[in-house]
C-alpha cells in the first residue's frame, strides 16, 4: 500500500497524469437506483485529479456509453467537467508540437477560458464518431467545440493510420503522447500485417512515450479480433490499455519486454461477469525524466459488486420432490445472503484503505455533488447449476431482496454443465466420468460481428449483387454494438439510391448515342432498347418493363391510325354515295325530260342542285367536327406530356385530314364546272332552234362562247 508521502505535490521536473478508462457516462441513467453511478464515478476521478495536484487527465476511451449520448447525459457530463475543469490556477505544461487538435490549440491556451485542468482524451468504441449527414461527429466533439476537453487521436483514413505524438514539456521532462482511438479489430489487424501503421517520432531529444489506446487485448479472442503487444513499436515506454473492464492497474511486462501496460479498468460495472467484480482503481501516474511511477487510488463512488457460484447437485435436494422449488428456492436465499455479507465487508475494508490513501469518504461526501446513491444495495451475481432442476423466476426471486440488492432480475444465473469430451472410452463411461468430475463453469464466449459477416457474406459461394458486404458488415456493427436502429436502414437505401443514379445515368447516355430512331420502326427491327450485358435481374426487369411501356405506345398509335383511316374512309364513301346520287338522278331526268319542255328540264336541275348542296354542307360539318375532334385530342394528350412519337402522330392525321378537305373541295369545283357545262349545252340546242329567252337563261348563268366545245364534247 502507497504512503501518503507517495502522492505529494508535484515538483516542478515531474509531470502528474491520472489514468482513467471506460466511465461509460450514461450507463442505465433511466434506473431509480444504478441511474447515477456512472456520473458519481466520474465526479470522484476528477474530485482526485484535483486532490492530488494533477498536472492533466488522460482518458483511454469510452467516456460515455452510447454513442448519441441523450441531452440529459449531455448536460450532466458538461456541468461535471465544467466544475473541476475551469479555474483560476496555471497549467505548467507547455506543448510543442502543432496540429494536435480538430479546434485549434488546446483548451488552456484559449484566450477566452481559463482552465487549470485540462483533459485529453481519444474515443472508445461506444462513442467513436458516425455519419452526421455529410459529417463524422462524436460525442466528444461536442465537449472539444466548448473546449471542456482535448479530444485526440482520431483517424479519418480509411487505408492507413497515421499516429502523431502531442509533445509535452515541464522542467527537464518531456514527454510524447500517442493517442489511437477505436477501430475495427479486424481492419486494424489487418493494417497493422500491411505494415499501414505508422508512428511519429520526435526527431531530436530523449522521450517519454506514453500509448493510449482502446482495442481488444490478446485474451483468447483469435488472432485477428484483437491487437497483440508484439505489434506495438519496441521504443514505447508505456501503454494505456482502455476496452477492456478489468481492472489491472499495476504495470506489467508486456511480451516484447520493452514496455509496460496499464490497463485501469471501468469506473462503473456494465456487466455482470468476473471481471467486473474486482475493485476498481485509478492510477497517478508521475513522470520524471524517463522514469516513472503509478500510484493506485481505490474509487469508493463505486457500487459493491460479489459473484458466487453454487450446485444444487450434492445438496439434499430430490428433483422429484413436488416442493423442490421452494426447497431450491430457500437454498438459494441463503446463499444470497452469504454473498451479501461478503459484500459489505469488502466495502468496509474499501473505505479503510481509501481513508489511508488520503481519499477519505466522508470528505468525499462533503465536496461532491453527484455521490452514489443507496450505496447499501450491492450488485449480486450468483452462478446456479442446475443439472436435472428447473430453473426460477429471476424477478420473483430478486423481490426477496428488495433494499439489498441493485440489480433484482437479474441475480440468478443459471447454467447446465457440460459433458466430457474424453474419446478413449465408450459413451457410457464418457457419461460417467461427466458425472464424476463436473467442469467448471464459464463464461460464454463473446461472438464476433465480423466473424458471422465473414462466414455468411465474404467467404460464402454465393455473392450478393446490389448491396456491398463491407458496408453491410460495418451496418450492422453499428446495429448490434451501437444501437443505433436505422444503421442497416440508411446502409440500404444508400446503397439502392447510388445504384438507381448509375442504371439511370448509363439509360440517358445510351438514349443519347442511338438518336432519335423511329419507335414503330426500331420495335419491327428488333432492337428495341438495347439490353445490359452483365447487369443485376433489377436492371433486366427494368429495361423488361420499359421496353413493354414503348412497345404499347406504339400499338396504341397504329390502332389509333387505323381507326382514323376507318372513319375518313367511311365519309368519303358517303360523299361519293351522296354525290353520285344526284348525278344519277340528273342523268335520269336529262334522259326522261330530253323532249319535255326546257322550263320543267331547268327547275328540275335546280331542285337536284339544292340537294346536292346540303348533302356537301353536312359533309363539310362532320370533316370540320372531325377535323376539330382530332385537333382537340392531340392538344389534350400534348398537355398530359405524352411522349415525341405520340404528337407527331396525331400531327400526320390533322395533315390527312386535311387533304382530305383539300381533295372534297376540287371534286366540288370539278361538278360544278360539269354542271355548268350541261346548261351550257342545253342553251346552245335552244339557241339552234331560235330560243331566245333560254339564250338569256343560259347567258344569266355566266356561260359564253368558250363553252361551245366543252359542250359538244359533253354531248359525245
Amino acid at each position: 500500500m502507497p504512503s501518503i508521502d507517495a502522492l505529494d505535490p508535484p515538483d516542478e521536473n515531474t509531470l502528474r497524469i491520472l489514468v482513467s478508462t471506460d466511465n461509460h457516462l450514461g450507463y442505465l441513467e433511466r434506473d431509480p437506483i444504478r441511474g447515477f453511478d456512472s456520473f458519481a464515478a466520474l465526479e470522484e476521478v476528477l474530485y482526485l485529479a484535483k486532490k492530488y495536484k494533477s498536472d492533466m487527465v488522460l482518458l483511454a476511451g469510452d467516456l460515455f456509453h452510447d454513442n448519441k449520448p441523450t441531452r440529459r447525459t449531455m448536460h450532466k457530463t458538461m456541468e461535471i467537467i465544467k466544475r473541476y475543469t475551469m479555474g483560476p490556477d496555471p497549467v505548467k505544461i507547455q506543448i510543442l508540437s502543432e496540429k494536435n487538435f480538430a479546434n485549434g490549440d488546446a483548451n488552456y491556451l484559449q484566450e477566452f477560458y481559463s482552465v487549470d485542468l485540462p483533459i485529453f482524451s481519444i474515443h472508445g468504441n461506444h462513442d467513436d464518431p458516425t455519419r452526421d449527414g455529410n459529417e463524422l461527429l462524436a460525442a466528444l466533439d461536442l465537449l472539444s467545440v466548448t473546449h471542456l476537453v482535448n479530444y485526440f487521436g482520431r483517424q479519418d483514413m480509411i487505408d492507413k493510420v497515421e499516429i502523431a505524438p502531442i509533445l509535452l514539456k515541464k522542467g527537464d521532462t518531456q514527454v510524447a503522447l500517442y493517442g489511437m482511438g477505436s477501430l475495427r479489430d479486424e481492419r486494424l489487424n489487418r493494417m497493422w500485417q500491411a505494415k499501414k501503421v505508422r508512428f511519429q517520432r520526435p526527431s531530436e531529444g530523449e522521450w517519454f512515450n506514453i500509448f493510449a489506446l482502446h482495442q481488444n487485448r490478446d485474451l483468447g479472442r483469435g488472432s485477428k479480433n484483437c491487437v497483440h503487444e508484439s505489434m506495438i513499436p519496441e521504443w514505447m515506454d508505456l501503454i494505456v490499455w482502455g476496452h477492456e473492464h478489468e481492472c489491472l492497474i499495476q504495470p506489467s511486462e508486456s511480451v516484447v519486454g520493452t514496455f509496460r501496460i496499464t490497463q485501469p479498468g471501468s469506473s462503473v460495472a456494465t456487466s455482470l461477469t468476473a471481471g467486473e467484480s474486482v475493485r476498481k482503481h485509478v492510477g497517478v501516474l508521475d513522470i520524471r525524466n524517463n522514469q516513472f511511477r503509478l500510484t493506485p487510488m481505490p474509487l469508493v463512488q463505486v457500487r459493491s459488486f460479489i459473484i458466487g457460484e453454487v450446485s444444487l447437485n450434492g445438496q439434499g435436494l430430490d428433483p422429484e420432490d413436488p416442493k423442490v422449488d421452494d426447497h431450491v428456492t430457500s437454498f438459494l436465499e441463503n446463499e444470497v445472503k452469504v454473498l451479501i455479507h461478503e459484500a459489505k465487508e469488502k466495502r468496509n475494508d474499501l473505505l479503510i484503505e481509501a481513508k489511508a490513501q488520503g481519499n477519505d469518504p466522508e470528505e468525499q461526501n462533503d465536496q461532491i455533488k453527484n455521490i452514489l446513491q443507496q450505496p447499501e444495495e450491492i450488485l449480486v451475481r450468483l452462478k446456479v447449476e442446475h443439472s436435472g432442476f428447473t430453473t426460477l423466476n429471476n424477478q420473483r426471486f430478486g423481490a426477496r431482496f428488495v433494499g439489498r440488492v441493485a440489480n433484482l432480475s437479474d441475480i440468478l444465473l443459471f447454467y447446465r454443465k457440460k459433458e466430457s469430451n474424453d474419446r478413449t472410452g465408450t459413451k457410457k463411461k464418457r457419461i460417467n466420468n461427466a458425472m464424476d468430475k463436473p467442469i467448471a463453469p464459464e463464461d460464454h464466449d463473446e461472438m464476433n460481428i465480423e466473424d458471422l459477416v465473414a462466414e455468411n457474406l465474404d467467404n460464402s459461394d454465393k455473392k450478393m449483387e446490389m448491396l456491398d458486404e463491407s458496408k453491410l458488415n460495418t451496418a450492422l456493427e453499428e446495429f448490434v454494438s451501437k444501437e443505433i436502429r436505422q444503421a442497416l436502414s440508411d446502409a440500404t437505401k444508400s446503397m439502392l439510391s447510388k445504384h438507381q443514379k448509375k442504371l439511370f445515368s448509363r439509360q440517358a447516355n445510351e438514349k443519347d448515342g442511338k438518336g432519335e430512331m423511329d419507335e414503330e420502326s426500331a420495335l419491327d427491327e428488333g432492337h428495341g432498347q438495347e439490353e445490359y450485358s452483365g447487369e443485376s435481374p433489377t436492371d433486366k426487369r427494368r429495361l423488361s418493363f420499359k421496353n413493354q411501356q414503348s412497345s404499347a405506345k406504339t400499338k396504341s398509335a397504329r390502332s389509333k391510325r387505323k381507326t382514323v383511316e376507318a372513319q375518313e374512309d367511311t365519309a368519303v364513301d358517303r360523299s361519293s354515295k351522296s354525290r353520285s346520287r344526284p348525278k344519277r338522278q340528273s342523268q335520269n331526268a336529262v334522259a326522261s325530260y330530253g323532249d319535255h319542255d326546257d322550263v320543267e328540264f331547268v327547275e328540275l336541275l335546280d331542285d337536284v342542285d339544292e340537294e346536292e348542296e346540303e348533302n356537301k354542307s353536312g359533309q363539310r360539318y362532320n370533316t370540320k367536327r372531325s377535323k376539330r375532334s382530332i385537333k382537340s385530342s392531340a392538344r389534350s394528350k400534348q398537355q398530359r406530356k405524352y411522349t415525341y412519337s405520340d404528337d407527331e402522330e396525331e400531327d400526320n392525321m390533322v395533315e390527312m385530314v386535311d387533304d382530305e378537305e383539300e381533295e372534297a373541295h376540287q371534286k366540288k369545283h370539278t361538278k360544278r364546272s360539269a354542271r355548268r357545262a350541261a346548261r351550257s349545252s342545253l342553251s346552245t340546242k335552244r339557241a339552234a332552234r331560235g330560243d331566245d329567252n333560254v339564250e338569256n337563261f343560259g347567258n344569266s348563268y355566266g356561260v359564253d362562247d368558250d363553252w361551245g366545245e366543252a359542250n359538244t364534247n359533253s354531248d359525245h
